[in-house]
This record gives C-alpha cells, sequence and structure tokens, in this order.
C-alpha cells in the first residue's frame, strides 16, 4: 500500500479535488455507456392491424424489402420501429 502526504491543502479543497475527479470519470463512463431500449417485435397480424391493411400487403412489402422480417421457431415477426420507420410522407 502506499502512502501519500498531502502538504498545503485544506480539507475543502481535498474534498472539491475528489468530487471534480469522480466526476469526471462519471462522466466519461456515462458517455461509453449507452443504455438502450430492447426491441419490439409485432407479428404479422398485428403489423396488418397496426397499418390498416390485409396481411396479403405485409407478405408482399416484406417481399418487396420495404419490411424487413425476422424469424424465431417459424413465427415470423418485424420490429415495430422498422415498420414506423417504413411510412414515408408524401409530398405535395
Amino acid at each position: 500500500m502506499t502512502q501519500i502526504q498531502l502538504v498545503g491543502i485544506t480539507p475543502d479543497a481535498l474534498a472539491d479535488l475528489i468530487d471534480k475527479r469522480l466526476n469526471k470519470r462519471f462522466n466519461d463512463f456515462k458517455k461509453h455507456l449507452q443504455l438502450t431500449e430492447p426491441s419490439v417485435y409485432l407479428t404479422r397480424q398485428e403489423v396488418a392491424k397496426f397499418l390498416s391493411v390485409d396481411l396479403s400487403t405485409i407478405h408482399n412489402m416484406a417481399v418487396k424489402g420495404i419490411l424487413q422480417k425476422y424469424q424465431i421457431s417459424g413465427r415470423v415477426l418485424f420490429k415495430r420501429e422498422e415498420v414506423e420507420n417504413a411510412i414515408v410522407k408524401i409530398k405535395n
């Protein structure tokens, strides 16, 4: 264990120095830590209801690459965020 001697520094100044260094390290840590929300997946039926379209339309959109399909255990799923991003604004 190493000993450090502090000469000419008040307890308040030492506390401020420690606080500044801890805050800097904490802020650096927060920059590298990216909290992300888990993806929300929708079934074909949920996407069809969300977009108010038929299931065949969802199939055609997936075939054309408008919607990206994901599969687990034979179930076809779509990411809600990608479905929302597929909706484009029409210019008048």
